[in-house]
């Protein structure tokens, strides 16, 4: 059986790491480069960072603060926002990103999968689906044709026509190597990750599926792990604020039977 990962997420905003509640109320929470080098010490398995206001103001990511994180790590470092085009990409590996994620652009333009698949590998790219789960209620957001499990784009605010299911099975088949699955519904409130959703899209898929959204403890991450049937899980606040640390996050999963890569001693 393949070892779960545990990635650390760093949301940054003008250069500082933030951390909010479904998408909004964002406030600070650090350094990017410092909690990268503090992450990576303490036995984290990847990295990802994502420049979450890049689309928003019509720019890559910030390439400075790219090259800073990944002068700090000996991990896989994953980026994201902005990516609109190959050439995004290709500045962002030059950064010393050794993943990209792509999320609005490729719902606006899927070949572009194919497109950076095709020069850097299915390993290089990542496809970023934010979904609700409306499995027992309607959004006012235009939810009319049947979505089990609406996809968002641009930070979450436009309602992209695509169930998350339909989307990530799509984008696995123009060459991406994985989805990174944010629930929006339970992003920031560290109620545990929608196990639902991520089930329903890693049962659809044959490529890792990692869960992000909801975070709130290690049987969180058992959860989504065993019923959810994640390859890998992410969070941001309970490691940016020391709740969790990395080794007993790892030490209490593998208590519960999961494969975990070598866990950091005390």
């Amino acid at each position: 059986m393949l070892t779960k990962r545990i990635i650390a997420c760093l949301d940054v905003r003008d250069g500082s790491v933030v951390k909010g509640l479904r998408f909004e109320d964002l406030a600070l929470a650090g350094d990017p480069a410092a909690l990268a080098r503090r992450y990576n010490d303490e036995g984290i398995d990847e990295m990802m960072l994502l420049d979450i206001t890049a689309t928003l103001e019509r720019r890559r990511a910030l390439l400075d603060t790219v090259s800073r994180v990944a002068a700090t790590l000996f991990i896989p470092l994953g980026v994201g926002g902005g990516v609109r085009s190959l050439a995004d990409a290709e500045a962002l590996f030059d950064a010393g990103a050794d993943k990209v994620s792509l999320n609005s652009a490729a719902l606006a333009n899927p070949p572009l999968i194919s497109e950076i698949a095709g020069r850097y590998g299915s390993q290089a790219v990542v496809i970023a689906v934010d979904a609700k789960n409306d499995t027992r209620r309607r959004f006012s957001e235009g939810n009319d044709i049947g979505c089990r499990f609406p996809v968002f784009g641009r930070s979450g605010t436009i309602f992209a026509q695509r169930d998350a299911v339909s989307w990530a099975r799509e984008a696995a088949d123009r060459g991406a190597g994985e989805i990174l699955l944010t629930s929006i519904d339970r992003d920031g409130t560290r109620e545990g990750f929608d196990c639902e959703l991520t089930a329903a899209v890693s049962a659809a898929v044959s490529i890792p599926v990692i869960a992000s959204g909801g975070a709130g403890g290690a049987g969180d991450f058992a959860d989504v792990f065993e019923r959810g049937r994640a390859d890998a899980a992410l969070a941001a606040s309970i490691f940016h604020f020391g709740e969790v640390s990395v080794a007993q996050l790892k030490r209490h999963l593998a208590s519960r039977g999961l494969p975990m890569r070598e866990v950091t001693p005390c």
